[in-house]
C-alpha cells in the first residue's frame, strides 16, 4: 500500500506539479495522502477525454470511474486501482461527501465535447480533506478573488493552484507560495 501513495505522489507530481507542490505545504502524512488521492483521482478523469477516440468511449470510462465512487459509498468491494484504492481511504478518514466526488465525475462528461471544465469544485474538496470550510475558499474556487478576503492558512493547499497558473517557471512558483505565505495571505 505504501508503494501505490508513493506511486500516486509521483503521479501527481508528474502530472500535475503545482497542485503537488502546494501538497507539500501539508505537513500531516495523513492529510497529504488523501489530497494527493483527489488529485490523482482529478487527474484520471482529466485524462480521459484526451484518451480516447470518440465521446463514447469517453463515456464508458467516465461511467467506470463513476461506479468506482459507488462502491466506495455503498460499501462494496472498492476496483483493485491505486486511485480507488486511495480515495476509499481519504473518504473513510475524512468523511468527503459523495455528492462532491459525483459531480467531479460528472463535470468531465461535457469537456469530452470540448467545453472547459470548472476545477473549483476540487479546491472546496481538497480543502474539506484539510478540515476546512471556509466561505473564502468557495469564493476563490469560483474565482471571486475579490470576496474571499484571508483563508485559513490550513487550506493553502488546496486553492494554491490557481494562483500557480498566474505564475511561470518553477523556481518563480516557489518564490510567489512563499510570498503568499510571509504576506499572511493565506
Amino acid at each position: 500500500m505504501a508503494d501505490d501513495l508513493e506511486d500516486l505522489d509521483e503521479a501527481v507530481r508528474r502530472h500535475d506539479p503545482d497542485r503537488w507542490l502546494a501538497s507539500r505545504f501539508i505537513a500531516d502524512r495523513e492529510e497529504r495522502a488523501d489530497v494527493i488521492a483527489l488529485y490523482a483521482f482529478n487527474h484520471e478523469l482529466a485524462r480521459v477525454a484526451g484518451a480516447v477516440s470518440n465521446p463514447l468511449m469517453g463515456e464508458i470510462r467516465l461511467t467506470w470511474w463513476a461506479e468506482a465512487v459507488a462502491e466506495i459509498y455503498e460499501g462494496r468491494p472498492v476496483r483493485k486501482h491505486p486511485v480507488t484504492l486511495a480515495l476509499a481511504q481519504a473518504v473513510l478518514r475524512r468523511g468527503l461527501p459523495r455528492e462532491a466526488l459525483d459531480n467531479l465525475v460528472e463535470a468531465r462528461f461535457p469537456e469530452l465535447d470540448g467545453a472547459a471544465v470548472d476545477e473549483g469544485p476540487l479546491m472546496v474538496l481538497a480543502a474539506r480533506a484539510l478540515g476546512v470550510e471556509h466561505a473564502g475558499v468557495a469564493a476563490v474556487a469560483a474565482g471571486r478573488l475579490t470576496e474571499a478576503k484571508q483563508i485559513p492558512a490550513k487550506a493553502f493547499p488546496a486553492v494554491a493552484h490557481l494562483a500557480l497558473q498566474r505564475v511561470n517557471g518553477p523556481l518563480a512558483r516557489r518564490v510567489a507560495i512563499t510570498w503568499a505565505v510571509i504576506r499572511g495571505r493565506v
